[in-house]
């Protein structure tokens, strides 16, 4: 199996457990790891023979963006479902972090980090 790597997508959204979290929103990052043959690619040189990481970015960015959960845990399974869906993913590892948790005296991130297989 070979890897590609995507982090830093950066994007607002409205989910969240508190009332004011959907309301009000905040920031989420979330890095990929994308499970995919690359031989083919590697040789070929054509993008068709890979999968298109522009996709998986914009699929990531439009879940955050539109999404109406009460739990990151649920965002990123929607999110990991989603990339399962292009093709040659045979497996995604999504990292879905929360920056700035409405935790009172907490400053650390939470992060949630699930691996899922077609």
């Amino acid at each position: 199996m070979d890897w590609i790597y995507i982090t830093g997508i950066r994007c607002y959204g409205y989910v969240g457990y508190l009332p004011e979290e959907q309301v009000l929103g905040q920031w989420f990052e979330v890095d990929l790891i994308l499970g995919v043959d690359l031989t083919r690619a590697g040789t070929s040189d054509n993008i068709q023979d890979t999968s298109d990481y522009r996709q998986a970015i914009a699929m990531v960015k439009a879940q955050i963006a539109t999404a109406k959960f009460a739990l990151i845990e649920r965002l990123a399974e929607v999110i990991a479902q989603d990339i399962l869906t292009l093709d040659k993913i045979q497996q995604v590892r999504v990292r879905l972090t929360k920056p700035t948790a409405p935790i009172p005296d907490f400053g650390g991130k939470i992060t949630i980090d699930i691996t899922r297989y077609s």
